[in-house]
């Protein structure tokens, strides 16, 4: 199965390697690349988007290290099948974690939910 992974570098945005990791993080997510899907070798994704294999390594290992992929050694790398479930859990902990600190801070329910809403803005902006 081929499927078109569809990534713009934006120049003028985060750094390329996390636009490919947060690109290819969402067509994950979404289901756009569906579970055990075979991704492009480093090489031959960098050469595609056009740049440097480090780049697109690099991208690949945040990818790993949060099991969204995992690579089979010569068979190549693939989408894991714990990925969606891990970036749901891991969202999970991070919203406990920040819940559990404004609680500590004093901040009401709905001081605590505007500043969530205003970092989620600017993080998906």
């Amino acid at each position: 199965m081929t499927l078109k992974i569809d990534i713009e570098i934006d120049a003028g945005g985060p750094a390329p390697y996390e636009q490919v990791r947060a690109r290819l993080a969402e067509m994950v997510r979404s289901g756009a690349l569906p579970v055990g899907y075979k991704l492009p070798t480093v090489r031959g994704f960098a050469q595609e988007l056009g740049l440097a294999a480090n780049t697109v390594a690099k991208a690949y290992r945040a990818l790993e290290a949060d099991g969204v992929i995992e690579t089979r050694g010569r068979n190549g790398t693939f989408v894991a099948a714990a990925a969606q479930d891990a970036a749901g859990r891991e969202a999970a902990a991070a919203a406990l974690v920040f819940a559990e600190r404004a609680r500590r801070l004093g901040l009401s329910e709905d001081a605590a939910l505007s500043a969530a809403r205003d970092a989620l803005r600017a993080a998906y902006a």
